[in-house]
Order: structure tokens, then C-alpha cells, then sequence
């Protein structure tokens, strides 16, 4: 029985799981987030906080004990073709990431699930992050700020195809007045000449009436 023992195996030796611990805690501290699996990143998150409250410290030898637990890889950048040693893993971690949790007591990871799932074993896949990360959040504030800036030109350009419709609009319903009285004066002109109709027949019959009695004397 396993009882008070801690840890998970995740199906791999005990050197697989030291090296697979150290390379995903590298891996965040260098990008600030990484997708893995959710039993992955419960097993790693203690591990991240265990080093980022050593970096807190800042001392010699909290950096020493932090190089025995993860190691000190390097974090490389590439300019212009060529590949340049940008920092150390070791060395952010004790110049941004301590400094960044100062004031922050614990919880300095969160992880967030994903709706997909991993192919081959559909496993959950999730985010683990650095609680507060700073790196792309400038690149989306950007992004958002040209967003607004496209709504905005568009919303100042509507008004003037607003005015354009109005105004065609306005000359339609113009048109549409013309021909109603045109149609009026002719419906008027046509009772007119009903009624001249009728009155030249009434006098007519008249007339015949007359003849008639004359005839008859």
C-alpha cells in the first residue's frame, strides 16, 4: 500500500520524472506559460512556487540551492540568423520573477483548463502560467488599441455615406410628392369632365322634353 507517499508517478522512472519536472519548470519561467497535461502541471506547480520563493530571498545561497533543484539552462534568442545567448533560466528567475511576487504571499501559478483534449491519449490538456505575466501583454493592448482605432475611423467615416443615403433618400420621397399631385390634378380634370358629361346629357334630355310638348299642342 501507498500510504504517505507523496507524488505521482506518471508511468516513468524516477529519473524521468526529475528531468521532466525540471525541463517543464524551465520551460514556464522562461515563456511564463506552457500547455501540458493537468496531472503534469498539478505535479510541477509545487515545484515552480518552491523556486520562486527562493528567488524571493535573493541571497547566495537561495541561488545555489535553486541551481541543485532545477539547474541553470540558458535562454537563447535569435537576431538576424544568428543565435544569442539572451539569459539564463536561473538568472530571471532571481531578476524578474522574485522581484515580480514580492508583496505576493503564495499562488504564484494558475492553471487553466482547455476545452480540447490531447490526441493519441485524450488527455486533458491545460495552461499552467505565471500568475501576473507581463510578456504579451503589451503585444495584445497593442493589438487592441489598433482594433479601436479601426472602429473609430470606420464609425467617423459612416456618417458621411449616412449623409450620402439621407439625401438620395430625400430626393426619392420628392419625386414620389411630384407624382402624387400629378395623379390628383388628373383624377380632378376626370370628375371634372364626368360632371360637364352629365349636365350637357341632363340638358339635353331637356330639350327633348320641350319637343315633345310642343309636338303634342
Amino acid at each position: 500500500m501507498r500510504h504517505r507517499v507523496a507524488g505521482r508517478k506518471l508511468n516513468r522512472t524516477s529519473e524521468h520524472r526529475l528531468a521532466m519536472r525540471r525541463n517543464l519548470v524551465a520551460s514556464l519561467f522562461e515563456h511564463e506559460t506552457v500547455s501540458t497535461t493537468l496531472q503534469k502541471a498539478k505535479e510541477v506547480r509545487s515545484f515552480a512556487e518552491k523556486l520562486i520563493t527562493l528567488a524571493k530571498k535573493g541571497d547566495l545561497a537561495a541561488r545555489r540551492r535553486a541551481i541543485s533543484m532545477l539547474g541553470n539552462r540558458d535562454i537563447v534568442s535569435e537576431e538576424d540568423g544568428n543565435v544569442a545567448k539572451a539569459d539564463s533560466v536561473i538568472g530571471k528567475l532571481f531578476s524578474e520573477l522574485g522581484p515580480r511576487y514580492l508583496d505576493r504571499p503564495g499562488g504564484y501559478t494558475r492553471i487553466i483548463r482547455l476545452s480540447m483534449n490531447r490526441l493519441g491519449d485524450n488527455g486533458k490538456v491545460v495552461l499552467l502560467q505565471l500568475v501576473g505575466q507581463t510578456k504579451g501583454l503589451d503585444e495584445k493592448a497593442e493589438s487592441a488599441d489598433k482594433k479601436g482605432s479601426k472602429k473609430k475611423s470606420a464609425k467617423t467615416a459612416e456618417p458621411a455615406e449616412t449623409v450620402e443615403v439621407t439625401e438620395a433618400d430625400a430626393v426619392e420621397p420628392e419625386v414620389a410628392q411630384e407624382k402624387a399631385v400629378e395623379t390628383e390634378d388628373v383624377k380632378a380634370d376626370a370628375k371634372e369632365a364626368d360632371v360637364e358629361a352629365e349636365e350637357s346629357q341632363t340638358s339635353d334630355d331637356k330639350d327633348e322634353e320641350a319637343d315633345a310638348e310642343d309636338k303634342q299642342e
